[in-house]
């Protein structure tokens, strides 16, 4: 089953029948239609939240791609442009259809765009457009290429993922949301981290406690004192960060430092990171 099939087949799932109709009917027609029926979207189908059923079907038949947050219109739109590699178009007059559609696109259009370049051909031909999107100042467009979406795992370069996790961490956004986020970790990535909370606790600030996770596969006896300050936070979340990021580490001395804070560190819950996967103020007091 290639994406087109996967995605009518969860469509299916929740649209109604005159909707499947309509998205049948505009299936079966040429490139210059179906960037028509692109822009027509919430005219034939309903702006709402996609039903659990069709966030188990997108687990089920596209595991790198994450529909959390996505609403039907969104979904038909990026199923519309799945289709359109399946026209015969060149390489050529492919990627100027759709560069046009994303050059006017309205903000919605835009969203279901950058959301559907896991589904576009020729892969390569999109960087520009996804790393643009890391730079956008529109929270929206911003998430639709960071969050739940395989593209920047799969092709961004060790420089930009870096900069869109860092990005993630500098607005607060959250960072679990990334695809890939543990894959592609790098030790370029951590240090940045780390001189950038040396920054927050300059200023008496902080930052969130969950992305201390991105320490565990590099932490080293020269980043290990960062550890122990989180140990003697006022914060009980940067004292868990400080317990799992111990506990998930195999450096001997992070199990010396284990022992010597016993009496003092949190026990480490069975969910892990994610007991601290929610919004937490990036600008609040140390």
């Amino acid at each position: 089953m290639n994406i087109s099939e996967s995605l009518f087949q969860a469509l299916s799932t929740q649209c109604q029948p005159k909707e499947l109709d309509w998205l049948r009917d505009k299936s079966a027609k040429d490139a210059n239609s179906l960037s028509l029926s692109f822009v027509m979207v919430p005219r034939f189908i309903e702006k709402q939240e996609l039903e659990n059923e069709v966030l188990s079907q997108a687990a089920s038949i596209l595991p790198d791609w994450n529909w959390n947050g996505w609403t039907l219109d969104r979904l038909a739109r990026v199923y519309l442009l799945s289709l359109c590699q399946e026209r015969e178009l060149s390489r050529e007059e492919y990627i100027k259809k759709l560069n046009l559609l994303f050059d006017t696109a309205e903000l919605n259009e835009s969203v279901a765009l950058y959301s559907a370049i896991p589904a576009l051909a020729f892969p390569e031909a999109w960087m520009n457009r996804a790393t643009d999107a890391v730079r956008s100042n529109v929270g929206l467009i911003f998430d639709a290429i960071a969050f739940g979406n395989p593209y920047p795992k799969t092709y961004f370069s060790e420089l930009a993922w870096n900069q869109l996790v860092l990005k993630c961490i500098f607005n607060d956004k959250p960072i679990h949301q990334i695809e890939g986020l543990a894959e592609r970790n790098n030790e370029a990535l951590v240090q940045t981290l780390v001189d950038f909370a040396h920054e927050r606790w300059a200023a008496n600030r902080r930052v969130p406690s969950q992305v201390w996770r991105l320490l565990v596969p590099y932490l080293n006896p020269e980043i290990l004192p960062n550890i122990e300050k989180l140990i003697h936070s006022d914060s009980a979340s940067d004292r868990l960060a400080a317990a799992l990021v111990l506990a998930q580490s195999s450096l001997p001395e992070a199990k010396l430092l284990v022992e010597k804070y016993k009496n003092e560190l949190p026990a480490v819950p069975s969910e892990l990171w994610g007991a601290l996967e929610k919004p937490e103020p990036i600008y609040q007091p140390a």
